[in-house]
C-alpha cells in the first residue's frame, strides 16, 4: 500500500472530524460549558450531537459485524472488558475535570486551531507536554511500590 493510499482515509476522515466539531458547537468552549452546567444554564444543543454519534456508531457497529476485515487495515482493533482497569477510570475522571474547566477535548481543541489558534494554543501545548511527560515516563514510576503500600 502507497503512503498516499496510507494516508488519504486517516486525512479524510479527521477532516470530517473536525468540520462536525465545528459545525456542531463543540469547538465553542461557552457552548461546552453550558452543556455541562446542568444545575445552571444548560444548554441542551450537545444532546443532539451526542445522539447523532450514537446513531452513527450503533449503524457502524452493526455493519463491522459482517465485515471479516477492515476496509483500510489487516484486522479490528476492538476494545474488550478487560481493558476497563483502575488508569482508565482515573484518565477518564482526569478528563471529564479537564474537560468542564476548559470547555476543550483533544478534538475539538486541535480543531480550534485552525479558527481560532491563539485562544486554543495554551491548551493544545499543555496537552502536548502531558502526551509527552506520558510517554516518557517510564510506567513502572506511575505505579505505587509494594513496599509503599505496605
Amino acid at each position: 500500500m502507497s503512503v498516499a493510499n496510507r494516508l488519504l482515509p486517516p486525512l479524510i476522515s479527521g477532516t470530517l472530524f473536525g468540520a462536525g466539531l465545528t459545525v456542531s458547537g463543540m469547538t465553542n468552549p461557552e457552548r461546552v460549558r453550558g452543556f455541562l452546567d446542568v444545575f445552571g444554564r444548560w444548554d441542551p444543543t450537545l444532546v443532539f450531537v451526542m445522539g447523532g454519534a450514537v446513531i452513527v456508531m450503533a449503524i457502524a457497529w452493526r455493519i463491522q459485524r459482517r465485515m471479516k476485515v477492515p476496509v483500510f487495515g489487516k484486522k479490528f482493533s476492538l476494545p474488550d472488558r478487560s481493558d476497563l482497569d483502575g488508569k482508565l477510570i482515573a484518565g477518564s475522571v482526569l478528563f471529564g475535570v479537564g474537560w468542564g474547566i476548559a470547555g476543550l477535548c483533544p478534538g475539538p481543541a486541535v480543531a480550534s486551531l485552525a479558527l481560532a489558534p491563539t485562544t486554543v494554543l495554551p491548551f493544545v501545548i499543555a496537552m502536548i507536554v502531558g502526551m509527552a511527560a506520558h510517554a516518557l515516563i517510564p510506567e513502572a514510576k506511575l505505579r505505587p511500590s509494594k513496599r509503599a503500600a505496605r
